[in-house]
């Protein structure tokens, strides 16, 4: 089984050598299979939508084995490779991090991202200490029989703002180091969208580079010329459709109206998703 699973992640860390990668964030087994069926070449999870799904706020609210069942619901929804947003690894120390590691590859994963926040909006591991929970990743990928795991190390020195920001480039660019020589497949900088910015990153770390995007940023292609080879939306497809659930029910409720509804996917088409 896991001889499967390793070359279904190496077919996953091959989609990184060339050309952008595009990842929609599913949150559950529906969103899954309708991202499946657009045509993606492989499914990320978010722990944003994942958590909210689940009735928690996101920011490691949730268990090890919470995450760990939505993953392989998620993972039993499609046939494509599927990544697992595993938020700081539920834990801080290595430890932690490698049976966080050891549950998603149980549950079907084939790629994990791995954050180096200690919780939203703290500070940072310390690269040296960041880059031994990278380790233990791989050592756990390695012990389960799926070497081939692709680590995404996501750092948040732009999403929160970390330090003066005349550094945070070469501090990056320093994490970056850091993080290949521990084990990772490749750089996930949130809150990096400026183009110029990116091209400079490309060239300047040995990893490929993941960015996240959403409403007001470049486009796919625009970032794909600016050399970055993986993006992803984060929690913004479930944002979008916890935002449509809202706006339903507030026309419903307060007007008796259905216009929210208009353009649904038909009953039979959504259903037929989900046949046997």
């Amino acid at each position: 089984m896991n001889d499967n699973r390793n070359a279904k992640a190496s077919a996953f860390k091959a989609l990184h050598a060339e050309g952008v990668l595009v990842l929609p964030n599913a949150w559950d087994a529906g969103s899954a299979a309708l991202i499946a069926r657009s045509g993606a070449r492989a499914v990320a999870t978010t722990s944003g939508g994942v958590s909210w799904a689940l009735g928690r706020p996101d920011g490691q609210a949730l268990t090890r084995e919470e995450m760990a069942g939505q993953v392989r619901r998620i993972c039993a929804a499609v046939d494509l490779p599927v990544t697992a947003d595993i938020e700081g690894g539920y834990g801080p120390d290595p430890d932690d991090v490698a049976a966080t590691v050891a549950a998603m590859i149980d549950a079907g994963a084939v790629g994990v991202n791995i954050e180096d926040s200690v919780a939203p909006g703290q500070p940072l591991f310390g690269s040296d200490e960041q880059s031994r929970r990278l380790r233990a990743a791989r050592s756990a990928a390695e012990a389960a029989g799926v070497p081939d795991l692709v680590v995404n190390a996501r750092t948040d020195v732009y999403l929160f703002g970390i330090g003066a920001e005349e550094d945070r480039f070469d501090d990056v660019v320093a994490r970056a180091e850091a993080y290949a020589e521990a084990g990772a497949d490749c750089l996930f900088v949130p809150g990096l969208v400026d183009l110029e910015a990116v091209a400079a990153l490309v060239k300047a770390v040995p990893l490929p580079v993941n960015v996240m995007a959403g409403p007001g940023a470049p486009t796919v292609a625009e970032f794909e010329a600016a050399g970055a080879r993986r993006v992803s939306v984060g929690t913004a497809i479930s944002q979008a459709a916890y935002s449509l659930a809202q706006r339903v029910a507030v026309e419903l409720v307060e007007h008796g109206t259905y216009g929210e509804l208009a353009g649904a996917l038909d009953y039979m088409s959504l259903n037929s998703v989900f046949g046997r």
